[in-house]
């Protein structure tokens, strides 16, 4: 027997914007309105006499929870939500023998599904209720006491099978050679989209305030969606809203996900106004000493230290993905620059090169920041707050990741 609980309508909540805001500005959405609340984190608690779960969301949402004591599940389902790739799938509290596996799914477009695999022949009661600022959904689960014989074990959450991979074809040689990937004959299939900044962190400014942390994601939210749609690909964000992602964390994600590609989306700034154009960084040392200043910029918030830097050094030398990198960023630049010159006069084109980006280090694959036009160059700060600019920046940089893929003979 299924035991639902009515849902939570007092804390529906009024879906009144649609757009990106921050600080009193905004921006359009990206080609569609997304009301979906993200849900970014899960956390476990494992207490004395009861076992706790969180999912932050931040934004009020009404939620639907649901007992299943012949499946031994308990659900959760978020509505209007969707899931941060950042967030881990699945978590096992530790402590409690009434409590098997959680697991946190996409259960459709609309809605984010927490499964708790539980053994309700040890459980008293459970609990689902919300907390506000931020907002947050709360499930305590209450064992019965010592002594209580078990039931039966927990239930297991099956976990999804992975997409079949394509079948292999031939590479052909790019114009720095066979380089490792191609020689292994390895292609693209999924790619994280990094929107600089968010959160506590807003990145640069243009005169007016409108702020690179949402810019940034404008343009990432419609690559992913040029990409989803023209590319066959598997595409993750490291975030979809309005959070602060920490820069030594983002690569990570890359990593856990297994991607092929990372790319990281900026908006530069200088203090010479004068200057303006577009630029393509790969990981590597870099003698220009504005290259540096930029860098220094982008990795203000990390957390590192001093003596972390022999192992730093090692990461930023491993050549194989240096070169995949550099092939990357001057297909990006080059397809980038090219599409907007078709519908924009005097895009200037700063080329590719290698700078120590702290996003960068640590992806094990290739990896790139696109520095897309300057919110310091008044010129260019106008055309980044026109949503048709950004759509064709979007398609340029979707454009660089097909004729790469192409380049390995993928595509």
């Amino acid at each position: 027997m299924i035991h639902r609980r009515r849902p939570t309508l007092a804390l529906i909540a009024a879906l009144a914007s649609l757009v990106f805001t921050a600080a009193g500005q905004s921006l359009p959405p990206a080609g569609q309105a997304d009301p979906r609340a993200e849900v970014y984190n899960l956390r476990s608690y494992t207490h004395a006499n009861f076992t706790r779960l969180v999912l932050d969301i931040g934004v009020l949402r009404e939620f639907v929870s649901a007992e299943s004591k012949k499946d031994g599940l308990l659900t959760v389902d978020i509505l209007q939500a969707r899931l941060n790739p950042m967030v881990p799938t699945s978590v096992v509290p530790t402590g409690g023998d009434y409590i098997g596996g959680v697991r946190l799914l996409q259960k459709t477009a609309t809605t984010v599904r927490l499964t708790a695999a539980v053994n309700f022949g040890r459980i008293k009661r459970t609990q689902v209720f919300p907390l506000q600022d931020p907002f947050r959904i709360v499930v305590d689960i209450y064992p019965l006491g010592p002594g209580e014989a078990l039931d039966a074990p927990p239930a297991k959450v099956t976990q999804p099978a992975e997409p079949a991979a394509k079948k292999p074809q031939p590479a052909t040689p790019s114009a720095a050679g066979y380089t490792l990937a191609r020689q292994l004959g390895l292609g693209v299939r999924t790619i994280v989209i990094d929107p600089g900044h968010g959160g506590i962190d807003p990145g640069c400014l243009d005169a007016q305030g409108h702020l690179e942390k949402v810019t940034a994601l404008d343009i990432s939210l419609r690559l992913k969606a040029l990409l989803a749609a023209n590319g066959n690909f598997d595409v993750i964000l490291t975030r979809e809203s309005d959070i602060l992602v920490p820069l030594e964390t983002r690569t990570v994600l890359a990593n856990q996900k297994k991607a092929d590609l990372f790319i990281s989306i900026h908006i530069n700034a200088f203090a010479d106004t004068r200057r303006r154009g577009i630029e393509t960084f790969y990981l590597n040392f870099s003698p220009d000493p504005r290259v540096n200043e930029l860098a220094a910029r982008e990795n203000a918030t990390t957390t590192k230290t001093i003596g972390e830097m022999e192992a730093i050094i090692k990461k930023l030398v491993e050549a194989s993905r240096v070169l995949e990198s550099r092939e990357l960023a001057q297909k990006i630049q080059g397809n980038l620059v090219q599409y907007l010159s078709r519908s924009y006069s005097d895009v200037k084109d700063l080329g590719t090169r290698g700078g120590p980006f702290w996003v960068l280090i640590g992806s094990a694959m290739p990896a790139v920041l696109v520095e897309v036009s300057h919110f310091s160059n008044p010129g260019e700060a106008a055309r980044l707050l026109d949503a048709a600019y950004r759509q064709k920046a979007a398609e340029g940089i979707a454009e660089g990741i097909l004729a790469y893929r192409k380049s390995l003979g993928k595509g």
